[in-house]
């Protein structure tokens, strides 16, 4: 190879080492840019309230129904009811061929006539069911671990999907026994409910107890927060370099989106987060005061 050439090579390898350094740089700038561009973003502390719960999945049922049953053998003469038809305690139903007349004990609705004109019974069949739909209530699970949460008169909130709405209601009573369900034993809490013409019986409903409260406190998102090794909890704060750095917070309640801030962080000051493993981890290298 003569000079010329050798001066040539020199100088595309001088290009090339500047290239190679230019795009490193730029690389590195992309991951470590400050105040919220690039890998990291910003996130602002806030004033406001969390609240979290005890949850209860259960049916709405109806609280006063009747199923109406033949107490000896007998044959109807006569059905005076047909389905649809509100009665009051004390109506007559059916009467039969000996003259004696069979009653509601329940205001309500005839929800299914179950027999038929001049129909010879035996004792014990069923005639007819009678449901207050005007009435209802939640019936809800509750396992033996969260029955000491609760108590008779409590206030509960009552979520109905179906109608995406939440109802006002009240605990009237709590089972003495627990039922078992494969393998998993439960009590069974039932919460009388504001009325509402848009429920109906068979509607799936959550009920909603109030655990732990936080009013007018700072916070934060939970994907901001961070934790070191010993788990103790940090975000990390902008920097004038090209880092944010670490700082240590006390945390409180939180409902699974937003955490309360304890300490650490006032309402108003600004936090940076990240996805990028490496970014993270370099940051959090930095400013590890306790």
């Amino acid at each position: 190879m003569n000079k010329k050439q050798k001066n040539k090579s020199k100088k595309k390898l001088v290009v090339w080492s500047f290239a190679g350094i230019l795009v490193a740089a730029l690389a590195v700038a992309a991951v470590f840019m400050p105040k919220g561009t690039g890998a990291f973003q910003e996130a602002v502390a806030e004033t406001g309230d969390i609240a979290t719960f005890y949850s209860f999945a259960g049916v709405i049922e109806a609280k006063n129904r009747e199923t109406v049953m033949s107490e000896k053998a007998m044959q109807i003469s006569e059905i005076q009811v047909k389905e649809g038809d509100k009665v009051k305690t004390g109506d007559v139903l059916l009467m039969t061929a000996m003259g004696e007349e069979i009653k509601a004990s329940v205001d309500g609705e005839i929800s299914k006539v179950l027999v038929e004109k001049n129909a010879e019974l035996m004792s014990g069949i069923e005639l007819l069911e009678i449901v207050d739909y005007s009435d209802l209530q939640a019936n809800v699970k509750v396992d033996e671990y969260s029955l000491k949460f609760l108590e008779e008169g409590r206030k509960v909130n009552v979520t109905i999907n179906a109608l995406d709405k939440e109802i006002a209601g009240s605990i009237s009573e709590l089972s003495k026994e627990a039922a078992n369900e494969n393998g998993i034993s439960y009590f069974t809490a039932t919460i009388d409910l504001a009325k509402d013409e848009e429920l109906r019986i068979g509607m799936s409903a959550e009920a909603k107890i109030l655990k732990e409260e936080a009013k007018k406190v700072t916070t934060l998102p939970i994907k901001v927060i961070q934790f070191d090794s010993s788990d103790k909890p940090y975000v990390l704060l902008p920097s004038e370099q090209s880092l944010p750095t670490k700082k240590y917070i006390s945390t409180g309640i939180n409902d699974g989106t937003v955490v309360e801030i304890k300490s650490g962080i006032s309402a108003g000051d600004s936090v940076m987060y990240t996805d990028n493993e490496e970014a993270q981890a370099a940051a959090s290298m930095r400013g590890e005061e306790q």
